[in-house]
This record gives C-alpha cells, sequence and structure tokens, in this order.
C-alpha cells in the first residue's frame, strides 16, 4: 500500500486516487493502474475497455450512461484540466440523483472512479484535454442514456469560466433531466 492516495465523498463507492509520482531530472513515473493496488482500496473490476477524447476548452461531454450494460469507469487527463461529474443513479441508493465533482488534470494527475449505476461526464476549462478511461464492460450501441448537464434538480454546479462559449454534441443537447429518467 502506499502507493495510491483515496479521497471518498458522501457518495458511496465513488472515489479519488491520486497515484504515487517518481520525480527525477529527466521527469517523472508512475504506475496508473495496478490490480492488487486497485484491490487494496477496494476496486476489484475487470476493465476490458479503454478509451480516450480529445476536445477543447468548453466542450461539455455527457452527462452518459448505459442503461442495460452499465460500466464502472477509471478516468483520468492527461493532458489539460476538465472538471469531472458523476450522478449517482442507482435505485434504492441514500444518495440518488445526488452528484459530485472534481478537477482532473495533467499537473494534479487525479484519477476518479465512477461505479456502475452513475451518469458522467465533463466540462474542459484548459485549452484542449486529452482524457482516457477504462470501462468494465463494452460499450454497446443503442444503450447509451443521458442526461441534461443542466438539470436543476440535480443542480451541478459547473465552473464554466466566464465568457466561455459551450460546445455541445447534437444527442447531448437532447436528453431530459432526473425526473424523465425515473419516469423511463
Amino acid at each position: 500500500m502506499g502507493k495510491l492516495t483515496v479521497e471518498t465523498c458522501e457518495i458511496e463507492g465513488v472515489k479519488v486516487i491520486t497515484p504515487q509520482v517518481f520525480p527525477d531530472a529527466r521527469g517523472y513515473f508512475m504506475e496508473t493502474y495496478q490490480k492488487k493496488d486497485f484491490e487494496e482500496i477496494g476496486i476489484d473490476v475487470e476493465f476490458v475497455q479503454d478509451n480516450q477524447s480529445a476536445s477543447k476548452k468548453g466542450v461539455i461531454r455527457g452527462l452518459h450512461f448505459q442503461k442495460q450494460f452499465p460500466q464502472d469507469k477509471l478516468v483520468r487527463v492527461i493532458k489539460g484540466e476538465v472538471f469531472d461529474v458523476c450522478v449517482d443513479l442507482r435505485k434504492g441508493s441514500k444518495t440518488f440523483g445526488k452528484w459530485f465533482g472534481v478537477v482532473l488534470s495533467d499537473e494534479n494527475k487525479k484519477q476518479f472512479f465512477v461505479p456502475k449505476g452513475f451518469a458522467h461526464g465533463f466540462l474542459v476549462l484548459s485549452d484542449y484535454a486529452e482524457f482516457v478511461y477504462k470501462c468494465s464492460d463494452f460499450y454497446h450501441p443503442g444503450d447509451e442514456g443521458g442526461l441534461a448537464y443542466n438539470d436543476p434538480e440535480i443542480g451541478i454546479k459547473w465552473p464554466i469560466p466566464e465568457g466561455t462559449e459551450l460546445i455541445f454534441s447534437e444527442k447531448d443537447t437532447k436528453w431530459g433531466g432526473l425526473s424523465s429518467y425515473v419516469s423511463e
């Protein structure tokens, strides 16, 4: 143990993980994932797919989830800075509908573990960001759901820099709020 620092929040299962970084004159080295270390901090997940995206400032991706094939996700930023968010959609959870957010960047090297049963999304704060994540299930086309980023019932406090024009995919402009998710 000791290779990972773990921060938890009031939403059970959500974790912010900071790996130990070994800097030297050449740069640095760190382990971003090591199964035994993650098992020690309570994340015993088999990841089956890695994804990477690049986005410019003001892009909001999400809030996305898989309906029938939910995924655990381990996310991090390798270039730039984002505000990463998850929303608890686990039926019967005492924190259903609550959100948690964290700044992830290439500088702080934090990782964010988002368990199954959560919607997930992020806002790019820097001019450009590269975002990578591991998933515990494969992407299933046609199984994706989403929530509006600005649903007042959820109330996410996005740190949108003044003067930033928000950029969305077409599908992300059409998601409903938490009440429409509950009524499905």
